[in-house]
């Protein structure tokens, strides 16, 4: 234990991947699947990561395909990797804010300064409370709409409340109907509270707990939790405006819809597109103008040390202002009276570029397995799994194999990569003491 703590990077990969296997081998088991047969290797992996990587994207038709056992497997899979995740998040965030000396210590999250290293179990406890009371209230709420208005059973309405609480707020997107949540779409007492579940699980609990101990002095909030949480709402409200504005007229999603349905539809599409991975439009039959949109919204992705995946919003945002700084001759990039780190910055840059890097790769990989493929689509399941959104248009069920293989793989590197990516950055950091002379290349 003492020595994970010291350095719990290096087993970053191995805590997802055995869970994985795991998953994989439980899916492939005759009773997982409605038919009672051996669902393929390719089949059960995909899932397993999926639900793993918390991202939720299916090749199957999840409900009328994984039988009542391997929806559990599901279920569990899936709670696993978010409270995976929020662990390894925690005690990295514990282990950098102890070993980067004083000076950097203090740009830190302030929510790890009240917990030692010999305190982590107080702070994984707060943590898991958190994330079963915010599953234990959409539960109550879905539950009871279901039972109430919907005529299911207690039983029936109880098992979709539950499923759809834990992929709600782990951020993960498999759905109990094969049209996701397109038939609750209008329904604000089933969509709002997993829409909010899903917003509340992609902010972080860095960010989480910070916001909700200084609710009433937001500006004593640190950095980080103000680019996430304002940057947060920039965030959906822009993308709240677009979606309503591209789709208002079109009758395959929100146009057949009244005013009010179609503010609706667009807010909670718009929240659960961000981080969630549920649809409660046809993802296939958006205008071509709105993919752009979600693809940058989940490239994006939700805040640090959360179950969201993408760049993460303090990231983009901290890019924005360096830009910002730049592009004003700025000596020093500002954020709320406070001079953003040099060091962040080039960390913001390296994770944002090698980003854009596997998303361009794993297209061109795409487009090169899949003949007949478009360019847009193949960029949009791409960067869903990457991110580990799970939004689909319904190509990754169409893709070959090799395909598919591909989009597994970008989920794994999308969950892992960036948690240990940033973790090792922040680890390695070290001052010399010494500095070559400087000399300034032209840029443009």
């Amino acid at each position: 234990m003492r020595r994970f703590l010291r350095n719990p990077v290096r087993l970053v990969p191995f805590a997802f991947l055995v869970p994985i296997l795991f998953g994989t081998g439980l899916l492939m088991a005759r009773w997982a699947t409605v038919e009672h047969q051996h669902a393929p290797v390719v089949t059960a992996l995909f899932t397993a990561t999926s639900a793993v990587s918390v991202t939720g994207m299916a090749i199957t038709d999840t409900p009328n395909y994984w039988s009542g056992w391997g929806l559990v497997v599901i279920t569990l899979l899936t709670q696993l990797g978010g409270l995976g995740i929020l662990t390894v998040a925690a005690l990295v965030i514990l282990v950098v804010s102890r070993q980067l000396g004083l000076r950097n210590r203090l740009l830190v999250q302030a929510e790890t300064a009240e917990f030692g290293i010999a305190e982590v179990g107080r702070l994984l406890r707060r943590i898991a409370l958190t994330v079963f009371a915010c599953e234990a209230v959409m539960t109550v709420l879905v539950t009871g709409r279901l039972w109430l208005a919907y005529d299911y059973s207690f039983g029936q309405a109880l098992w979709s409340g539950v499923f759809h609480a834990v992929q709600a707020f782990n951020n993960g997107g498999f759905a109990l109907y094969t049209d996701g949540l397109l038939a609750f779409s209008r329904d604000p007492w089933v969509s709002l509270p997993l829409a909010l579940g899903a917003i509340i699980g992609g902010l972080g609990f860095p960010a989480l707990f910070e916001a909700v101990r200084e609710w009433r002095q937001p500006t004593r909030w640190a950095v980080a939790t103000k680019l996430t949480i304002w940057g947060s709402v920039v965030l959906l409200l822009v993308g709240f405006a677009g979606l309503l504005a591209a789709e208002w007229t079109n009758t395959d999603t929100i146009g057949q819809y009244d005013a009010a349905g179609k503010v609706l539809a667009s807010f909670t599409q718009i929240a659960l597109s961000r981080t969630g991975g549920f649809s409660v439009l046809d993802i296939a039959a958006l205008q071509e103008e709105t993919y752009p949109l979600l693809i940058v919204l989940m490239f994006i992705g939700g805040g640090s040390a959360s179950t969201a995946g993408g760049i993460k919003v303090s990231t983009f945002f901290l890019l924005a202002f360096t830009i910002w700084a730049e592009l004003r001759g700025e000596p020093d990039v500002t954020i709320g009276h406070r001079r953003g780190a040099t060091a962040s910055q080039r960390q913001a840059v390296t994770v944002a570029l090698l980003s854009v890097a596997l998303v361009t790769a794993g297209t061109m990989l795409l487009l090169l397995l899949t003949e007949g493929v478009r360019f847009v689509s193949a960029l949009f399941e791409v960067t869903s799994a990457f991110s580990t959104t799970g939004l689909t248009t319904g190509l990754a069920a169409d893709l070959p194999a090799g395909g598919q293989l591909v989009l597994t793989v970008l989920m794994f590197i999308g969950r892992v990569g960036t948690l240990t990516l940033g973790s090792a950055i922040a680890l390695n950091t070290r001052r010399r003491l010494y500095r070559y002379p400087q000399e300034q290349p032209i840029v443009g």
